[in-house]
C-alpha cells in the first residue's frame, strides 16, 4: 500500500504503520475517513482486536488513543479510526494540523485478550500491559514504555489515568501486544 501524500518510500515500512499514517493524513487533508484498502493482509481484514495508535513528535508523545476490545469489523478499521482519534481527539493535546503530519512517528499496538491477575507479581512491564478497574472506571497502560520500569510504576500510572484511589480495592488484568513501529 503506497502513501499517496508524499514521496516517502513505504515499501519497507510496516503495513500497520502505513495504514495509520494514511488514515490520519486522509482525514486531516481531505476531511474523509480512509476506506479499508483491499490489498491489506488477510490478518488485518479477517481478524478483530483492540488496537492503540501512538503518535510521537520530536521524541515526545503527541497523541495516543485505542480500544481494549474490538469496536469495528476488523483490525484495519480499528487502526483507521484509532489513528484519526489519536491525532484529533486525545484530550491531552490540540488536534494535529496539516503542517505537523510529516514530523509524526507512529506506532500501532494490536492487543491480545486481557486476562485477570491477582497481584503485581504477575506483571512484567516489558511483556505485559495492565488494565485497572473499579466500578465504571478503568485505566490502561501499554507494555514496554520508556520510563516505566516496575509493575508498581505501571499500575500507579494506570490508576492515576483512571482516577482510581490506589488505597481502594481495584481489579487488574494483563495483556500482551504485537507492536508495529
Amino acid at each position: 500500500m503506497e502513501n499517496k501524500y508524499n514521496n516517502r518510500d513505504t515499501k519497507n515500512e510496516d503495513i500497520y504503520i502505513t495504514l495509520a499514517k494514511n488514515a490520519l493524513e486522509t482525514f486531516i487533508r481531505e476531511d474523509k475517513i480512509l476506506e479499508v484498502p483491499a490489498e491489506l493482509p488477510q490478518e488485518m481484514l479477517k481478524n478483530s482486536a483492540g488496537t492503540f495508535v501512538s503518535l510521537k513528535q520530536n521524541g515526545e508523545l503527541r497523541g495516543c488513543i485505542g480500544t481494549i476490545f474490538p469496536t469495528r469489523a476488523n483490525i484495519a478499521e480499528e487502526i483507521i479510526y484509532n489513528a484519526i482519534c489519536s491525532g484529533t481527539e486525545d484530550p491531552r493535546f490540540d488536534a494535529v494540523d496539516e503542517g505537523e503530519l510529516e514530523s509524526l512517528v507512529y506506532s500501532v499496538d494490536v492487543l491480545n485478550k486481557p486476562e485477570p491477575i491477582n497481584s503485581m507479581d504477575e506483571l512484567d512491564v516489558k511483556r505485559y500491559g495492565v488494565i485497572v478497574r473499579k466500578g465504571n472506571r478503568s485505566g490502561l497502560l501499554l507494555p514496554n514504555l520508556e520510563g516505566v520500569d516496575t509493575p508498581m510504576e505501571q499500575v500507579s500510572i494506570a490508576l492515576y489515568k483512571a482516577g482510581i484511589n490506589p488505597e481502594s480495592p481495584y481489579s487488574m488484568e494483563r495483556f500482551e501486544v504485537t507492536r508495529h513501529k
